[in-house]
């Protein structure tokens, strides 16, 4: 059996699943370890340390006697003691049925068992952190197909984290599409790009889709029996010509003036479906676009597809993420399009946890059943307490990142089953564009330091105070430039 230097020996009481050890050397938090016990080599990952010394107790309330004890005995009698995740033979990380005996040696990683381990996937997504020349890459079939959750603070790294996975996406031809939320991605820089104006051709919407853009809300029942039936006779008569929301205005004005409607109610009710419909025309105008072609028909394998909602209200978004959703649910079904990557931004926005959206729909129908028909959902969130935790417990593949809400930690964790209390306790001191990479995509958990990407992503804290500088400086110059046209044309006159 081979293995690294020994860096502890187990001590106390073990499991077939952990084990305490204790050493001299101090070892790094997530750092690989193995131990060779009943004929097996076994991987472990250490996942909390403590440093003490039994000669500097807890019990010492004056700082005089450490330094004396420290310049009698130094350091040499301070002591590590740790605990190991036993994660399975490094064969077939198959978790042993026998806990390791007291005074088995706790040796580090060797390299080469590492990338065995962590390498063989086809997404590269960084390194380990404990150990910088061991490459982590991600199983991008398992990626796709049982969703990912990539969680963080914000600033913690979670767009520079997508466009790395986009990237390594597009060289696999794969087809990514973008819900950008806040126009981050469209000049990342990517080595084929589609950006996508959100335009939406009304005629290509559900009724459903449409009745919330125009804002007939879901006890106004008259209203919207009326606009389904206006909806639903436009639709059918749509083989000629004319703009769509002209022919429901046409139908909802015909009935308006004929004798169907004797209650007061009822004429109240069609004059404010006349006035919605007229007001969703003005709010949307440049987004609803009865020439547009369908948005799914402008998608293209092998490029980043972002769809631009920077600039469009959380109504509109949550239309158009829902509709593109189900359209691409039905396409793979029928096989009229490749296999789709959907990456939602702000997830916790399109699937709140307390209350129901139309893409929480389809987010929860895709998780449930797009891992048959080849398509995958990424939810990325920096407020996974206020995310849908059906949605999120879908997500088979997590990324996690820097997270310092306990109440956030706790929803994170009640989602993943694989993150460890010990795990979950160091969330709060990564550094940023640090991970814990967990689920079927990577064989064992991953403490990753994410590769850079080296594009242009906006997704980074604005520079505040240089942008006042800049802004100072021109209000400085135009001053300058008018003192010196009034100057000018005082000595013309003169």
């Amino acid at each position: 059996m081979t293995g690294g230097s020994v860096i502890g020996v187990c001590i106390g009481e073990a499991t077939p699943g952990e084990a305490a050890f204790i050493s001299r050397e101090m070892p790094v938090t997530g750092e690989y370890v193995t131990l060779e016990f009943e004929d097996a080599r076994v991987l472990g990952m250490v996942e909390s340390l403590v440093r003490g010394s039994p000669a500097i107790s807890g019990d010492i309330i004056d700082p005089d006697v450490v330094e004396r004890i420290l310049k009698f005995e130094g350091t040499g009698g301070q002591y590590v003691r740790g605990r190991v995740r036993l994660l399975g033979d490094v064969k077939d990380l198959r978790i042993p049925k026998v806990p390791p005996p007291p005074g088995t040696k706790v040796k580090r990683a060797d390299t080469e068992t590492l990338r065995q381990l962590f390498s063989t996937g086809s997404i590269r997504i960084g390194t380990l952190l404990s150990n910088p020349e061991v490459e982590v890459k991600l199983d991008a079939n398992m990626m796709v197909s049982r969703h990912l959750a990539i969680l963080a603070i914000t600033g913690a790294g979670k767009s520079n984290t997508v466009s790395v996975i986009v990237e390594a996406l597009i060289k696999l031809e794969g087809m990514p599409i973008i819900f950008d939320m806040h126009s981050e991605y469209g000049d990342a820089g990517f080595t084929s790009v589609k950006k996508i104006a959100p335009r939406l051709n009304p005629v290509y919407l559900s009724f459903a889709e449409f009745k919330m853009l125009v804002d007939v809300g879901k006890d106004a029942y008259i209203q919207e029996r009326l606009l389904r039936k206006a909806f639903n006779a436009a639709k059918s008569g749509m083989k000629g010509r004319g703009s769509f929301i002209e022919k429901i205005l046409r139908k909802l004005e015909e009935k308006a003036d004929s004798e169907e409607l004797k209650t007061g109610s009822e004429k109240n009710a069609i004059a404010g479906v006349i006035n919605k419909v007229e007001d969703f025309e003005n709010k949307y105008e440049g987004l609803v676009d009865p020439h547009a072609p369908h948005i799914l028909d402008q998608l293209e394998q092998g490029s980043a597809n972002v769809i631009d909602l920077g600039s469009v209200d959380e109504d509109y978004a949550d239309v158009i993420v829902s509709h593109i959703l189900r359209r691409t649910l039905y396409k793979r079904k029928t096989g009229d399009m490749p296999p789709a990557f959907c990456i939602i931004e702000e997830a916790h926005i399109l699937a709140p946890a307390k209350r129901p959206t139309h893409s929480k729909y389809w987010i929860d129908r895709i998780a449930r059943e797009g891992r048959k028909f080849g398509v995958g959902l990424c939810l990325v969130s920096q407020r996974p307490k206020s995310l849908d935790q059906n949605s999120l417990s879908q997500a088979n593949n997590t990324i996690i990142m820097r997270l310092i809400e306990p109440s956030d930690q706790r929803h994170v964790q009640q989602s993943s089953e694989r993150l460890s209390d010990d795990l979950l306790a160091q969330l709060s001191s990564l550094n940023i564009g640090e991970a814990i990479t967990l689920g079927l995509m990577t064989k064992i958990p991953a403490l990753v330091k994410i590769d850079k990407y080296p594009g242009k992503i906006k997704g980074g804290d604005p520079d505040i105070t240089g942008e006042w500088k800049k802004r100072a400086q021109k209000q400085r110059q135009l001053k300058k430039q008018k003192k010196a046209e009034i100057t000018d044309l005082y000595t013309n006159i003169i």
